[in-house]
């Protein structure tokens, strides 16, 4: 409920409730006052009234006993409300009732022991804190048992003495209860302004909860955001890469087309050379052409790259993807690190040439930025491993180096977005997770196996096609 919804009654329903474990705590502390006090009353017995002092013995160890079983009553759980209310009342009644009885049996009007019932009428207020209205219902009881034991207890009756006494009684029922009704009245406003800022608390604990749930869901989606800006600028640069290499491409043929066209006449001319100089001629010739033929390679690699189709999964060379990626890579290898190939040159994968060489770039450049950090020692040489197997299931490629290795707390990081181990302006943390999206594309996948300090191995696994 909402500090804006709160109503009186809500919070007297509410009260009701508070108000009803106290009277069963107090009524209960009442009758342990009652078993604890009635009996050394005796005492007072065998003064006032000697020759019924055995007789009153007997009613105050039986209001003791009865005191008792009230007091165990309350303490059992179960009750209804009602119930409980009903018992909280037996507290008084049972000492009221045996004090008027021996009020009767003491001569009714001229007995002393009204006095007892003013004791009780002080309980009221003092102990349980009555409210008005209990406190009304239990100086009734009491003064009709008072009045009836007067009464019932002489052959003549002297109202005045019996007005007397109920006047006094009244007077102690006016201050007690006048008294009790501004302490209850404090108690609840108190009550009623714990009741309205343990009510603002919840729906502040509420509303912080939902804030919190709110912020958490703003700040994922903000994350999102942020990714998909990342991914959109680095798409973005890779579309504008590609848009200059088809340019670059487009100028480039011309004067590879000239060069070629030149190597070829220079061949033809090849005769008008001195003898003793058609070697050197022909080497330089060939020279020429073989860096030609690298341009052109290059060319055509970087022309698969801006190919507008780059969806269609077809059957690819493994061999050729491979040699592709190492011609990009080449500057970057050059004296620093071993490749070993041990695939077969006619395995075949069902993907996508264009992605799969991107596979190729990202593992490899992965595996030779990490050698760069480990001392290699006792002759070992930076080197990387590419491996084909055929297996019945699966054609599978894999990349190894005798790296540095991934330690474990990264291993199971790696392929997510924007997840890198590298310093900042080295890497965006998109390499593998792209990896990663082009293999489940080719319905295939990338797993990771390494040891740190000692290597790391890549295993791609395409299914075999029927």
């Amino acid at each position: 409920m909402s500090v804006e919804t709160l109503n009186p009654k809500a919070i007297r329903d509410a009260y009701t409730k508070y108000t009803l474990a106290d009277s069963i705590r107090n009524s209960r502390v009442a009758c342990a006052l009652v078993v604890l006090l009635m009996p050394p009353g005796y005492l007072m017995d065998v003064n006032v009234y000697p020759e019924l002092a055995g007789y009153f013995f007997k009613l105050r160890l039986l209001t003791s006993a009865c005191a008792a079983m009230v007091y165990f009553a309350l303490g059992r759980s179960g009750w209804s409300n009602t119930q409980y209310r009903i018992l909280c009342t037996g507290w008084y009644v049972i000492p009221a009732f045996f004090i008027s009885w021996m009020i009767f049996a003491g001569g009714g009007v001229v007995s002393s022991y009204y006095a007892g019932l003013n004791l009780v009428i002080l309980a009221v207020s003092s102990v349980i804190q009555a409210t008005l209205k209990e406190s009304i219902v239990a100086v009734s009881i009491i003064l009709t048992m008072y009045v009836s034991a007067c009464v019932l207890g002489a052959s003549s009756v002297e109202w005045k003495w019996v007005a007397n006494n109920s006047f006094f009684m009244l007077c102690t029922v006016a201050i007690v209860v006048t008294g009790n009704y501004f302490y209850n009245r404090l108690r609840f406003r108190e009550f009623s302004l714990r009741y309205e800022l343990d009510a603002s608390r919840k729906e502040l604990e509420v509303n912080n909860a939902t804030l919190d749930r709110q912020n958490k869901e703003l700040a994922d989606t903000i994350q999102k955001l942020t990714e998909a800006e990342s991914q959109l600028v680095q798409s973005e640069k890779m579309a504008s890469l590609g848009r200059m290499s088809a340019g670059i491409i487009h100028e480039i043929n011309n004067p590879l087309n000239f060069a070629t066209t030149g190597i070829f006449t220079l061949k033809k001319k090849a005769r008008h050379v001195a003898t003793e100089q058609q070697e050197e001629y022909n080497e330089i010739l060939k020279d020429v052409e073989d860096g030609i033929t690298r341009v052109k390679n290059i060319v055509s690699d970087l022309r698969m790259f801006t190919h507008p189709n780059t969806d269609n999964l077809d059957q690819v060379n493994a061999a050729e993807v491979v040699a592709s990626a190492l011609r990009f890579l080449s500057n970057e290898m050059k004296d620093k690190v071993t490749i070993e190939q041990t695939f077969a040159a006619t395995q075949i994968v069902h993907a996508n040439k264009n992605k799969l060489i991107h596979v190729f770039v990202n593992l490899i450049q992965n595996s030779l930025d990490a050698m760069k950090d480990k001392p290699f020692v006792n002759g070992e040489k930076p080197t990387i491993w590419i491996e084909g197997r055929d297996e019945p299931a699966a054609s599978c490629l894999i990349v190894r180096d005798n790296g540095p290795g991934i330690s474990s707390e990264h291993v199971d990081k790696i392929f997510d977005p924007f997840y890198t181990t590298k310093d900042v302006g080295e890497g965006m943390g998109l390499g593998l997770s792209i990896c990663y999206r082009i293999m489940q594309e080719c319905k295939g996948k990338i797993t990771v196996r390494t040891e740190p300090g000692k290597f790391c191995e890549f295993t791609l696994e395409f299914p075999k096609q029927p």
